[in-house]
């Protein structure tokens, strides 16, 4: 199983926000921010990354009644590779699935939003994000502390290492059943899942 924060089900015209968006926020509260709206699939499909920013926002306005965010248009390369192999690619779809990190903490926390913004200046949340992921697979830690002394900072985040280390868990404790947000899937267009996957700890 793959598990990635990448959105894999789009709005549409006829369905134009994704319950499991709306969901994620509800359930993050302070964290909420960190769910950006996704994109549709005609934004998506005619960004060309440098210079159609503009028609590429008209276009998800025209569609879905609103504009692209900066930090959404910065991942629309990913979305689009996603989106264009799991659309071609049918038995891949029960393998390669969303998440959404903080979602997967909530889960792994008690069903609990994580206190600390993962980029306080204090580094309480990239502790206490570790701890929660120590406590169910005692081995991240020392996952965790081979990524930093791997790579450079400039090239991965630590609490771009945590996200990652997140969603591995959770498919490795997946194996044992992933939950998902909303409980009954919604599907776009072409037929892909309009859902996030968690597993449920408690």
């Amino acid at each position: 199983m793959i598990l990635i924060d990448i959105p894999i089900g789009l709005p549409y015209r006829a369905h134009k926000v994704r319950s499991c968006d709306i969901e994620a926020r509800k359930l993050l509260v302070e964290r909420r921010s960190s769910v950006f709206p996704s994109p549709c699939r005609r934004a998506v499909r005619s960004y060309d990354y440098k210079k159609n920013y503009k028609k590429a926002s008209k276009i998800n306005e025209e569609e879905i009644d609103r504009g692209l965010s900066l930090p959404t248009c910065g991942i629309i390369p990913r979305i689009r590779e996603v989106d264009q192999f799991l659309s071609d690619n049918v038995s891949a779809r029960s393998r390669i699935r969303e998440i959404h990190p903080e979602v997967c903490f909530w889960a792994l926390n008690g069903k609990r939003p994580m206190e600390y913004n993962k980029k306080d200046k204090e580094g309480k949340g990239i502790q206490k994000r570790k701890g929660v992921l120590i406590s169910v697979y005692p081995d991240s830690e020392a996952i965790f502390k081979y990524a930093e002394r791997k790579y450079l900072r400039k090239e991965v985040a630590r609490d771009d290492i945590l996200d990652a280390l997140v969603a591995a868990v959770t498919a490795y404790k997946g194996r044992q059943g992933l939950k998902s947000i909303p409980e009954v899937s919604e599907f776009d267009s072409h037929g892909l899942p309009m859902e996030m996957v968690y597993f449920p700890l408690c």
